[in-house]
This record gives C-alpha cells, structure tokens and sequence, in this order.
C-alpha cells in the first residue's frame, strides 16, 4: 500500500475533505501511537506501513505511562489545531480503523493486548470483557 492509498482510506473512513486533511490527521495519530507501542509491535507495523509513514512510528520516544485511550484522544484534540475532544475521537477512529486493517488481525490484538484497556473501540472493534 503507498501513502497516497493510505492517506485515501482515512479520508474516506473519516469523510474529510481533502488529502491533505486526512494526512495531517494520520499524521498525528500515528506519531502519538508509536510512542505508546513496545519496540516489537512498533517496528512491525512499521513494515506494514508505506515507508513514508514507517518513521511516524519508529522515531517516536517511548511513552513512560502509556496514556489511556480517553487521555490519547484529550492529547490529539490539544495536538489538532480546532479539534475537541468530539472530533478527535473520530480522528483517531478513522486512522486506527485503517491501521488496522492495514497490520492484520494477529498484529493488532498483540497492539491493543499491549495498550491500556479502551484501545479496541478506536481501533474499531469491540471491546469485550470475558464473562
């Protein structure tokens, strides 16, 4: 997948108006994921992104405390010039929804298994708890 097909599924998961829009989004969302992934799944997914999208993830310094997925979306809604907390949660939907799909199912569980719980929703799946 190249970063114009990448930048492409997130304008349309997110409905944004332009390319640009949508890469700035991903953009984002990106670098604050990878300071929040064990050196592993980042370096994983970063195969799987297009190589202009790899180092949003890799460069990024590792998080001390991995920030829950309500302080994530606070973080993003500061970072995103005219977001609130409203329209970053759909951001980051949007661009983790795509991620996603783009890392594969094993990939992604080993992320969220690694993520404080409340990942899964953004990442759009289910956030289940056993009975």
């Amino acid at each position: 997948m190249s970063l114009h097909d990448l930048v492409q599924q997130v304008r349309t998961m997110g409905e944004y108006p332009t390319d640009a829009e949508a890469e700035r989004v991903l953009r984002c969302v990106l670098s604050m994921l990878g300071g929040h992934l064990g050196r592993e799944e980042r370096v994983e997914l970063a195969r799987r992104l297009p190589p202009e999208a790899a180092p949003l993830v890799t460069d990024q310094i590792p998080a001390e405390q991995p920030l829950s997925a309500s302080e994530f979306v606070a973080v993003l809604a500061e970072r995103l010039d005219g977001a609130t907390p409203a329209t970053a949660r759909w951001d980051a939907g949007a661009v983790l929804a795509s991620v996603a799909e783009l890392a594969g199912d094993d990939l992604t569980e080993r992320i969220l298994d690694a993520l404080p719980r409340g990942y899964a929703l953004l990442f759009g799946r289910a956030d289940l708890t056993p009975a």
